[in-house]
């Protein structure tokens, strides 16, 4: 299948569902970076490569369904991305499902481009690296991985790294770009417009 035809196949949901304890529990994606919401950066690249596009939210639902679809966590308590992930591979009728944060305002098309001719058949997800460390929250997922996670979940894990370790997972290599994952967890970063990590 070549880079056209994934991207047919592929929707794409933007993480939007966390607690947010270091924004002070503030809803991220509607929190506003140089004049606009941090989720409306996510949307505009992902809108230049695909019609198929979910937000997973827990909160302020109805705000976010001005923008596209929302898919909730089927898991209380805001456990983590990984119930955004198994949320939206439950409700999502699509063999691959891309996912990026809400908080990540480089998010580009080069990136978009990138993970889709990395994509092949024989792994099950797709994660950034950015030369240092794994990105989970910037992967591609197989519908087949649901059962898997469905098993991960129910055993009380909710360690992304760690599951990503027991799947057919292949890592892709942004280190030429590490700035793409810049995120903003915290108000200084916010008002810096700089990552923590």
């Amino acid at each position: 299948m070549d880079t056209k035809e994934f991207g047919q196949v592929i929707s794409w949901v933007i993480l939007a569902g966390g607690q947010a304890s270091r924004m002070g529990g503030r809803d991220k994606g509607l929190i506003a970076f140089h004049g606009r919401p941090l989720i409306e950066y996510a949307l505009e690249c992902l809108k230049k490569r695909s019609d198929s596009i979910f937000i997973n939210a827990n909160r302020n639902i109805n705000h976010y369904t001005n923008y596209a679809p929302v898919v909730c966590d089927q898991m209380p308590g805001f456990p983590g991305p990984l119930a955004g992930v198994h949320a939206s591979l439950r409700q999502i009728k699509s063999e691959w499902l891309g996912f990026v944060p809400c908080d990540s305002p480089n998010l580009s098309t080069d990136y978009i481009d990138q993970m889709l001719q990395a994509i092949t058949t024989d792994a099950d997800i797709f994660v950034a690296h950015d030369g240092h460390e794994p990105q989970p929250v910037f992967s591609i997922w197989n519908a087949r991985t649901l059962p898997k996670l469905e098993s991960y979940l129910a055993q009380g894990d909710r360690k992304v790294k760690l599951f990503l370790q027991q799947c057919n997972t292949k890592y892709i290599d942004f280190s030429h770009t590490p700035s793409l994952f810049m995120n903003l967890n915290t108000p200084e970063e916010l008002q810096n417009g700089i990552s923590g990590k």
